[in-house]
């Protein structure tokens, strides 16, 4: 056995072993089915108690499949396949780094597993020990074709995801709880303002009269006289 073959042992050892440890976490872990169920259908999937036996089920046979190099195509596509969906439903909106919930670890596994499908499984593996070894380009197809298909097959059959929640401010409101707007105050009329009291103006020929003569006392300038 060379060292390619032992690469390739190396890869389908640790591919094969982390697929079943998370399908044995998927089966006993943490809320175990009921909790991988509920996790499925906050993901938008219809029967989420069968899509957690389904990925305890693939998650587990691929590993197997893959740490024993038979059907090596079969179990690199069912990898693409449960990576596929995670990384679509599960991580895609996360963005590309997996410390922020991203699609790179998932992404890193799907290509892994493309590319034992295509250089197939090694000497060291039960493939090549009943002869019945797929690789090349036909490996790697199979394998990427079987879980492009797997994925389409799910997602058109079990996805439906609930309509996203209307935030309050966007939420129609129906007419007996539309506010009423506060009744208006009437305005009063503009008072007509008060015109002074006017002075009567005499008429333009009205006749002027003359200041009174003085009245000369005679006598007083007789006496002045004498």
């Amino acid at each position: 056995m060379d060292a390619t073959d032992t690469a390739l042992l190396l890869l389908r050892v640790v591919v094969g072993a982390t697929m079943i440890a998370h399908g044995i976490n998927h089966w006993l872990g943490g809320g175990k089915i009921a909790g991988t169920a509920g996790w499925f259908t906050g993901l938008g999937l219809r029967n989420g108690v069968l899509q957690a036996w389904a990925s305890v089920v693939t998650e587990i046979g691929a590993g197997v499949l893959l740490v024993l190099g038979l059907g090596t195509p079969l179990g690199a596509g069912a990898v693409v396949g449960v990576m596929l969906v995670a990384g679509l439903l599960a991580h895609r909106k996360n963005g590309f780094f997996v410390f922020k919930e991203g699609y790179e670890y998932v992404l890193v596994l799907a290509v892994v597993a493309i590319a034992l499908g295509a250089l197939g499984p090694g000497r060291a593996s039960l493939d090549h020990a009943f002869d019945i070894t797929v690789t090349g380009w036909a490996g790697g197809l199979l394998a990427l074709g079987l879980g492009v298909a797997a994925t389409v097959g799910l997602l058109a059959a079990f996805y439906r995801p609930a309509p996203a929640p209307v935030s309050p401010a966007e939420a129609p409101v129906s007419p007996a709880e539309a506010p009423v707007p506060p009744a208006e105050a009437p305005v009063p009329p503009a008072e007509a303002p008060v015109p002074l009291a006017e002075a009567p103006v005499p008429p333009a020929d009205a006749p002027v009269s003359a200041a009174p003569a003085p009245v000369v006392d005679r006598n007083v300038d007789r006496e002045k006289a004498h």
